[in-house]
């Protein structure tokens, strides 16, 4: 038996699906912990691409069953978009393969007018949310007025709360952020009515699953959306997800014991990047920035916006080292590397010439962090074929192995491309 958690250490975008498709050849359990379906994990099988918002990464697996815990906030309606797009390629999404937390916190059509409202009305100071009604989601959550799974299946209580939050919420469209956004609640609760039939086989305990398979020794590999850096908490606020992304969250989130937690691997690409406004020390605005975009086709798989990129920046990753407790690195998209004369790591910041160890959280500081940078040469050849370390350009080898020295992580794997096989296990 073990029990691994994936999280990415970067500011998302990581490979975190990738990597957890991986890892669950032999897995029987995968449980995302957290976010919603502004995450998007892309995988690539055999040639076939298939984009994931909530359905965990092991859905692809037929024998491992996937479970969405109580920290992730859940759409509904996306929920069965993604179920029927999995059934057009054969991939059959029944409550034997996926179970829901009956206490996890629904995203409802207000939730996106609130956050589209709210983005409209920061202009210039826009967080750069996907609009999907995430963090409204979560605000509910923590005000104690959300609408859980559980309350679909109680038709007086549903009742009650959809009248509720709707009045309140149309009120607040409208007076506060001045939207023509409207609803009906009788609309919407016939439509979570209809919902609640089709989602009533999915609902589960768990808490109670988690537990059950530790003692039964079964493998299970927790998957984490967004990244570390993104962490409500510990990351670059106000520029974060509205959720916990650390790796402490999962056995939260699921309702179990830290003891049960065998190992944590972290996931960074072999450079940074990043969407939406907020702190990125190692961004590159000039010509490498945009070869790093176009090689690594950096553009959202949610939103379709294009990513800031950057170089690795090792100060950020040892931050998510502690952070979550990670024993081991997987380093995706280095095939994407190749061609570049020179590959920069960041190695430390700076603030009016003194080192500091960490991202400060202070706005003002923050725009004053320099970094300092550690260049090692480049490499040519086209890596996609590789299947061993012993196999990469010298110069490719020799910069994991400082990434490694660097972040004081072990690296157990690698990636040269997206498909399944060009995961590469060290």
């Amino acid at each position: 038996m073990s029990v691994s958690i994936v999280v990415g250490v970067q500011w998302g975008d990581e490979g975190k699906g990738k990597v957890v498709d991986y890892l669950t050849e032999q897995a029987d359990l995968v449980v995302r912990f957290q976010g919603g379906n502004n995450a998007g994990h892309t995988l690539v099988i055999d040639g076939q691409k298939t984009a994931l918002q909530l359905i965990p990464s092991g859905i692809l697996r037929p024998g491992t069953r996937c479970l969405l815990a109580s920290g992730v906030v859940l759409n509904p309606f996306s929920l069965i978009e993604e179920i029927d797009r999995l059934a057009e390629i054969n991939v059959a999404v029944t409550p034997d393969r996926l179970g829901i937390a009956n206490n996890v916190q629904l995203i409802l059509p207000y939730h996106l007018a609130v956050d589209r409202g709210r983005e409209a009305e920061l202009a210039g100071g826009k967080i750069g949310t996907t609009g999907k009604g995430i963090g409204p989601a979560y605000e509910d959550a923590v005000s104690r007025c959300g609408i859980r799974l559980c309350d679909l299946f109680d038709a007086r209580h549903l009742s009650s709360l959809v009248e509720r939050n709707v009045a309140q919420k149309n009120a607040y469209l409208s007076r506060v952020l001045g939207t023509s956004d409207c609803f009906s609640a009788a609309e919407l609760l016939l439509e979570l009515n209809r919902l609640a039939e089709f989602l009533r086989p999915y609902a589960t305990d768990v808490s109670i699953e988690v537990s059950e398979a530790v003692k039964a020794g079964k493998e299970i590999v927790f998957e984490g959306a967004q990244g570390c850096l993104l962490d409500i908490s510990h990351g670059t606020y106000p520029f974060v997800t509205s959720s916990n992304t650390v790796a402490a969250y999962a056995c939260v989130s699921a309702g179990v014991g830290p003891q049960i937690v065998d190992s944590v691997v972290g996931i960074c690409k072999a450079y940074c990047t990043r969407v939406g406004s907020g702190p990125f020390p190692t961004e590159d605005f000039g010509v490498d920035g945009q070869n790093l975009r176009e090689a690594g086709r950096e553009f959202g798989t949610v939103t379709g916006r294009p990513r800031r990129c950057g170089w690795f920046d090792t100060a950020a990753v040892k931050k998510a080292v502690r952070l979550n407790g990670i024993d081991s690195l997987v380093i995706t998209k280095l095939d994407v590397l190749s061609g570049f004369k020179k590959v920069r790591l960041g190695t430390a910041y700076t603030i009016d010439g003194v080192e500091v160890n960490d991202i400060p959280v202070s706005p003002d500081a923050q725009d004053r962090l320099q970094v300092v940078y550690e260049d090692l040469p480049g490499w040519d050849e086209d890596i996609t074929a590789v299947r061993k370390f012993s196999e990469l350009p010298l110069n490719a080898q020799k910069l994991l192995t400082r990434i490694e020295e660097l972040s004081e992580s072990r690296i157990v794997g690698f990636s040269v491309g997206p498909d399944r096989v060009q995961t590469i296990r060290m």
